[in-house]
């Protein structure tokens, strides 16, 4: 045991979180403080309810604040340098997206994060291009999704042939997270036994998106149809993409993580300054033990999830052999932290909680969506099982 601990590398004080990051933190707090007031967030995505809602229509978004967010160069964050150098900290990068989260960006921010991820992790010509592109402000979105909404990698639907040095892609990808918003979408597709990892552009020939009904009005979800797509040989970015997107699937799992942490946390202190404020019998609400301690019980649960996720950003960030596990402990975390807020949020804010005037619906329906993207907390405990004690059948379980 002695002999195996000596291996370890010594997680950096403040999981590595350092005075650059919190200066890019407090950029994006600040940044976002003015450019996404909860007022502006309500107009641009709760003006029109009925038609999101019965018609299934996008909601709106603001091009010209990615435009100011691509100049910044958020988007392009988690790509190489010149020299091969890998972008900025991952630590840093999950405190960025904690403030998106707490400020319920509508963007393809997050989309584009995660497509950086898979392929950093492909480490092809191909593409580091396309990396290139993203730095650049294009837009991109993964399609690997399956039609049972299977996450992990290795699941796909669509079907490539070969054509020369070209494939054509047909089938359909699902639950592809703000594709109307995509420049590209980054696709998985079966070639025999192999899976392969192509950049499709969303306006190319035979490439279609169907909105998604959702519930989540930060956010537009799509299914990407595939009518033999061509792609050349310099946009199939990996030949094995099990194996990039195994490699990218912390990273992927964290900024999910982070997002919820962020939209807990807005929940958690807007209900707070609710129960200062509202009074009943003579008291504030927050006088009373049956609100103080269930805030209290929030915040304890953010607290323990944003720690798992610093964790898991430390761990991606110094490459080691448990970073898949730290991700999932953080994404399970904060699955269940948004899931006990969001409750609460809207039970403490009494009669006005649940109707459409309250703010808190916007980030109760952002966490429901986050809680179940890439896998709930019952999911992530699941596969953390598997990983560290292995699979159980019934009847293990049962002796």
């Amino acid at each position: 045991m002695a002999a195996e601990n000596s291996h370890r590398v010594a997680a950096p004080k403040d999981f590595g979180f350092g005075e650059d990051e919190q200066m890019l933190r407090d950029l994006a707090r600040r940044f976002l403080d003015e450019h996404m007031p909860i007022e502006k967030l309500r107009e641009l995505v709760a003006s029109d309810h009925e038609s999101v809602y019965e018609h299934g229509q996008a909601t709106r978004w603001d091009a010209g604040l990615w435009k100011q967010i691509v100049e910044m160069g958020w988007p392009g964050l988690a790509v190489p340098d010149d020299d091969g150098e890998i972008g900025f900290k991952m630590v840093g990068i999950l405190g960025l997206v904690e403030e998106v989260g707490r400020h319920a960006l509508p963007s393809p921010l997050i989309a584009t994060l995660n497509a950086s991820f898979a392929l950093r992790a492909a480490d092809t010509d191909a593409a580091r291009s396309a990396l290139a592109r993203i730095a650049d402000g294009t837009s991109t979105s993964l399609a690997i999704t399956d039609e049972r909404g299977t996450w992990e990698p290795g699941a796909c639907d669509v079907v490539a042939t070969a054509d020369g040095d070209e494939l054509l892609l047909s089938g359909s990808a699902y639950f592809v997270q703000d594709g109307l918003k995509a420049d590209c979408l980054l696709a998985t597709a079966r070639v025999g036994d192999a899976l392969v990892l192509c950049w499709v552009p969303t306006d190319g020939p035979g490439l279609s998106l169907e909105p998604d009904h959702i519930h989540d009005l930060t956010r537009d979800q799509a299914t990407a149809r595939f009518d033999q797509v061509r792609v050349p040989a310099e946009s199939i970015v990996s030949r094995d993409a099990e194996a990039a997107l195994r490699l990218a699937w912390p990273a992927m799992l964290a900024v999910v993580a982070a997002d919820l942490v962020g939209s807990s946390e807005w929940q958690l202190q807007t209900t707070v300054e609710y129960a200062k404020s509202r009074k009943q019998f003579d008291h504030p609400l927050g006088f009373f033990q049956a609100v103080k301690h269930p805030l209290v019980d929030a915040m304890i649960a953010i607290d323990r999830a944003r720690s798992l996720l610093y964790h898991a950003g430390c761990c991606i960030d110094q490459g080691t052999a448990d970073a898949e596990t730290a991700a999932r402990m953080a994404k399970s975390a904060a699955s269940d932290a948004g899931e006990f807020i969001s409750s609460r949020s809207v039970q403490l804010h009494g009669g006005i909680g649940f109707t459409w005037e309250c703010d808190v619906h916007l980030y109760f329906k952002r966490s429901m969506h986050n809680q179940a993207l890439y896998g709930d907390a019952v999911h992530q405990r699941r596969k953390l099982a598997d990983q560290l004690i292995g699979p159980i059948g019934l009847g293990d379980a049962a002796t």
